[in-house]
């Protein structure tokens, strides 16, 4: 059943302030983030207290399906004032929530098995990580597999043009999850040893380009012996 009593943004930044004793960015934050709302901005808890009582009835009613269950009162003890069990911000905000249909994991690594370079194996990584993102799912995908800048292809281009533009497609992708909301998370990766790690790097430091992801290069211990 979806609750009915909403809160303006002023009435539960401050119930959230009286929460964490005076601490304004903690109320922010969890306002802002946290607390169960509709895709019309209305807010349906005051402060981290009712996020609690909802995580704590969720759990409960799930344990009702179990020996011996765990009461809702017994979980809301364990969260409350986070004194014992800190969720991560993605639970926090979907278990029990009525109103948007949103992962309870944080992050998600994805990619594909075998030779995964070819223009549908990009865009399928594509699609599965709008779809994570647009559920508040973090995602990271590397990028070792795609055929360096120059490699020989069966297409109208010959070659390859490098994994680049592909950083450009997926961090694109990302900033476009939510452009009015919470802004998808991304993160790129790859090896050390690929013809195009210098490009990759390069890409990120060029202002205006690939704003939409981190970045990490995988160092090998054979690679920091050499140097």
């Amino acid at each position: 059943m979806k609750a009915s009593k909403t809160y303006s943004f002023d009435e539960a930044f401050e119930a959230s302030l009286r929460y964490f004793n005076g601490d304004e960015l903690a109320a922010r934050v969890w306002v802002n983030k946290y607390a169960m709302k509709d895709s019309f901005g209305n807010i349906y808890e005051k402060s981290p207290e009712d996020m609690h009582w909802r995580i704590a009835n969720e759990i409960a009613r799930i344990e009702k399906k179990y020996k011996n269950p765990i009461s809702a009162q017994e979980v809301f003890e364990l969260l409350t004032h986070f004194r014992y069990i800190i969720p991560a911000g993605s639970p926090m905000t979907g278990i029990g929530n009525t109103y948007q249909i949103a992962s309870l994991s944080n992050c998600f690594v994805i990619g594909l098995d075998g030779d995964a370079d070819s223009y549908g194996a990009i865009l399928r990584i594509d699609e599965e990580q709008v779809q994570l993102m647009k559920r508040r799912g973090g995602v990271g995908h590397d990028l070792s597999h795609v055929r360096p800048k120059g490699s020989p292809v069966n297409n109208s281009a010959l070659t390859s043009t490098g994994l680049v533009p592909f950083m450009e497609r997926y961090s694109n992708s990302t900033r476009e999850v939510a452009q009015d909301g919470r802004r998808g998370a991304l993160m790129l990766s790859v090896s050390v040893n690929h013809p195009d790690a210098e490009a990759f790097v390069d890409a990120k430091m060029e202002e205006g380009k690939v704003t939409g992801a981190n970045v990490s290069v995988k160092i090998t211990d054979s690679f920091m012996e050499q140097s």
